[in-house]
Formats: structure tokens, C-alpha cells, sequence
């Protein structure tokens, strides 16, 4: 995941902080998971600035520019799948019509992410030069 020493201790204390910060909302009524929450944005944002400060020192990116118009249809096509799962809860009432709206939401959303989205990001990629 990471190539050097700095990226993976930026990554490791990302992955701290995300997960207590993630623990702090789901107890954030207990005087604990108040300070949990506080403790992993704070985790969370020294990550982030670790993160940004070892940016520079990479270099420049080889791949090309990648189509921005083909990006964004993928990631609408994802975002409509999963409008379709979330409405066919009201749209029905009964277990086999939820499943059903489920699982074509998530067949359109695969769509997006399984053939669009890699086709915009390939389109421009470095094997390809």
C-alpha cells in the first residue's frame, strides 16, 4: 500500500484515526466516545497533514490526463444504482419487491464501477504510451 516509510506511517495513523473516530460517533452519547471522536479527528487530521507534507517529495505523476466527462457518467451511473436501492425501500413494502429493486441497483452500480469508471481511467494509461 505504501512505497516508503513515511507514506505507510501516514496510512497507519489514517487507518487509527478513521477507526476511533468511527468508534467515537457510534458511542458518541457516552462521555468516552465523545472523546473518542475528538481524539480520532485529531489522529485523522495529523495523517492528513503527514500526508500532504510527503506529496512534494514524490515526483511527477506519468499517466496522462484521464477523460473528466467519462469519470463523472461512471460515478453517476453508481450514484443512480444506489438511488435505486434506497428508493425501492419506498417504493415497496414487501421483502421480494426490496430484493428485487436491490438487486438491479446493484447490478447498475457494478455497471458503473466494472466497466465505465476503468474505461475512462485506461483510457489515458501509462502501458499504453
Amino acid at each position: 500500500m505504501a512505497a516508503t516509510k513515511s507514506q505507510g506511517s501516514a496510512f497507519t495513523l489514517f487507518m487509527v484515526g478513521i477507526t476511533t473516530a468511527a468508534a467515537g460517533i457510534a458511542y458518541f452519547s457516552t462521555g468516552t466516545g465523545k472523546l473518542a471522536l475528538l481524539v480520532g479527528l485529531v489522529v485523522l487530521a495529523w495523517s492528513l497533514f503527514m500526508a500532504f507534507k510527503i506529496k512534494p517529495l514524490e515526483g511527477r505523476i506519468a499517466a496522462g490526463a484521464q477523460p473528466a466527462v467519462m469519470k463523472l457518467v461512471g460515478i453517476i451511473v453508481v450514484l443512480i444504482g444506489w438511488m435505486i436501492v434506497v428508493g425501492g425501500l419506498f417504493v415497496t413494502s414487501s421483502v421480494g419487491g426490496r430484493f428485487t429493486t436491490t438487486i438491479i441497483g446493484f447490478a447498475v452500480s457494478l455497471v458503473g464501477v466494472l466497466y465505465i469508471l476503468p474505461a475512462a481511467v485506461n483510457k489515458n494509461a501509462i502501458w499504453k504510451a
